[in-house]
């Protein structure tokens, strides 16, 4: 079932060791088939080097029942389940605890647009959500940072396919895209930007965000129908 779908999120999960995301099993990539209503996701606290595209885990979308793996899913299937639920328009999620974003995570603080590179990956501000109340975490701690999470977006109105990333108050962030490989090139994008914006700040502590217009100019060339970056 969806073998070309679990290579995708095989390979995305195997390149989180090298693409310096990740340590120890601290991160997993997701993959939505959306005609068949199924995600695959990689299975809990399993080596990277021991994964095998056997070993994902196969869940429908509308309910989360497993219809295929022997392992159990990723805890942060919930998550998962519920941003491909609310964000139409993604296939893929990849959630690690990449140290420089995480840092923003932790301190408490968005990442807002300091430069070009940001722009070609995020349409401004990637925003910063809430931490779960003690109801949530104990009730459905996983399921309700997803919801958190599509009430950030909705609540600030930043379209999710402009900005493909978010970083939860205490915890880290999580990205998506059109794919599980570009979820996981989303990811690793913010965790450069996020460390390109914490030297910035070290050198200029007043630094402001880059003007609304250089923002524009460098995002559209990439997305949207007047992109004209790269190749057709």
């Amino acid at each position: 079932m969806l073998r070309a779908l679990k290579q995708q999120v095989l390979q995305a999960n195997l390149r989180l060791p090298s693409s310096g995301l990740v340590s120890l099993t601290w991160g997993n990539v997701s993959g939505l088939d959306p005609g068949a209503g199924l995600m695959v996701i990689k299975p809990s606290g399993v080596d990277y080097a021991d994964l095998r595209d056997d070993d994902l885990v196969v869940l429908e979308l509308a309910t989360g029942r497993q219809v295929e793996g022997k392992l159990r899913p990723s805890s942060d299937t919930p998550t998962h389940l519920v941003l491909y639920r609310a964000f139409a328009g993604i296939s893929g999620i990849c959630h690690t605890h990449s140290p420089s974003a995480t840092m923003f995570s932790q301190a408490g603080r968005s990442l807002p647009c300091y430069g070009t590179t940001h722009a070609d990956h995020f349409h401004g501000t990637v925003p910063l959500c809430r931490a779960l109340t003690p109801q949530e975490t104990a009730e459905d701690y996983e399921g309700h940072t997803g919801h958190a999470i599509v009430q950030t977006f909705r609540g600030q109105q930043i379209d999710p396919l402009h900005v493909p990333g978010v970083l939860q108050l205490h915890h880290a962030p999580f990205t998506w895209g059109a794919s599980p490989m570009d979820a996981l090139n989303n990811s690793i994008a913010l965790e450069m930007c996020a460390r390109m914006a914490l030297g910035s700040l070290q050198l200029n502590p007043s630094l402001a965000p880059i003007p609304a217009h250089i923002l524009d100019k460098h995002h559209h060339r990439k997305h949207g129908p007047g992109a004209y970056y790269g190749q057709k």
